[in-house]
């Protein structure tokens, strides 16, 4: 018999700290979580599946999904739009299950103004040099685009007062277990 209503377990980071990484492995430790789809109105990166790693659309669908009123947040990050559709994580919370909204940072305040019971969690990289390490590894984008991901990390990195735990993803497998942790207490 499932629980009265699940827990919404909101997971931050900055761009490159890992988060997509530490939180497939707390997925593989605990395959009973759900995780949510945001959308999103950047280009897919390769291997991200439609409707797996985000719901990829245009500026003007996401314009049009915000006028319905279909997220329970949504925010702008480095010139493109991501946002967490409400209705199936409703759904899964209200039939009990727990779920994980990876999400950056300002949708991650307006989540904890809707809903504060939602646990939050912040996932820190080891130090700059790493995190600048990790960004440059993925090839994916202009030294542009790289220089504002990492001017934004280190503006991230000061929120990290503002959520209830912060998660230090040096080794991977350990900080998922962390998170587990967090969510088994």
């Amino acid at each position: 018999m499932p629980r009265d209503r699940g827990r919404l377990y909101v997971i931050s980071a900055p761009s490159g700290a890992g988060k997509g990484t530490v939180i497939r492995k707390v997925l593989e430790l605990r395959p009973e979580l759900a995780l949510s789809v945001s959308a999103t109105t950047r280009q897919p990166r390769a291997g991200e599946a439609e409707g797996v790693a985000y719901f990829f659309v245009s500026h003007e669908r996401f314009r049009e999904m915000v006028g319905r009123g279909e997220f329970l947040e949504y925010a702008e990050y480095v010139g493109e739009f991501y946002g967490t559709p409400k209705k199936p994580i409703y759904d899964r919370v209200d039939n009990g299950q727990d779920v994980l909204l990876e999400i950056e940072i300002q949708g991650a305040r307006k989540v904890m103004g809707k809903e504060p019971d939602a646990a939050t969690i912040f996932i820190v990289p080891p130090d700059m040099e790493e995190l600048e390490r990790r960004l440059r590894g993925r090839r994916t984008e202009s030294e542009e685009k790289l220089a504002s991901r990492l001017e934004r990390a280190r503006q991230e990195l000061e929120e990290k007062g503002f959520y209830e735990y912060v998660v230090v993803n040096d080794i991977v497998s350990r900080a998922a277990e962390e998170i587990v942790a967090i969510i088994d207490s």
